[in-house]
């Protein structure tokens, strides 16, 4: 596995590993009607470049192929974390958070139901849980938060 860093020129390969991961992985957890709102079109992820280009965003690559994403930005928020549908449990979430993490002393993120076993898993902590709404539609994530010692 191969952990790089994000160009622009990955944006619709992400956008499109986005959109599938969330209709395909997070589909246990939420309804058709909330995985629409969260990701409604395979380019919706295109609205966050300039957050993808500003933070620290790293991709995952097996054989060429783009199978994972993760960013940070510089206050230690882990902001995105999508893995390709194909390759859940085969360690491209932790060999991104592995490299995402270091350098911080505390990071924070928003996890879905569907991650939050696996950030549970890392030693993040729930801060609390909370709902969103995006397009009137209301969505459960998590606030949670983990103290690194980055030695």
């Amino acid at each position: 596995m191969l952990i790089r860093r994000y160009k622009q020129s990955d944006l619709d390969t992400i956008s499109n590993l986005f959109y599938q991961t969330v209709h395909n992985v997070n589909c246990a957890d939420y309804t058709e009607e909330q995985l629409c709102a969260w990701t409604n079109s395979p380019e919706s992820l295109k609205t966050k470049q300039e957050n993808l280009s500003e933070q620290y965003t790293l991709l995952a690559e097996i054989d060429g192929e783009i199978v994972g994403f993760g960013s940070i930005d510089k206050n230690g928020c882990l902001d995105f974390l999508y893995v390709h549908k194909d390759y859940q449990r085969q360690g491209v979430a932790t060999a991104l958070c592995d490299e995402l993490e270091k350098n911080f002393s505390t990071i924070t993120t928003y996890a879905s139901k569907t991650a939050k076993p696996f950030f549970e898993s890392r030693g993040y902590y729930t801060v609390k849980e909370q709902e969103i709404e995006r397009f009137g539609i209301k969505l459960k994530n998590y606030e949670m938060r983990k103290s690194c010692s980055n030695d």
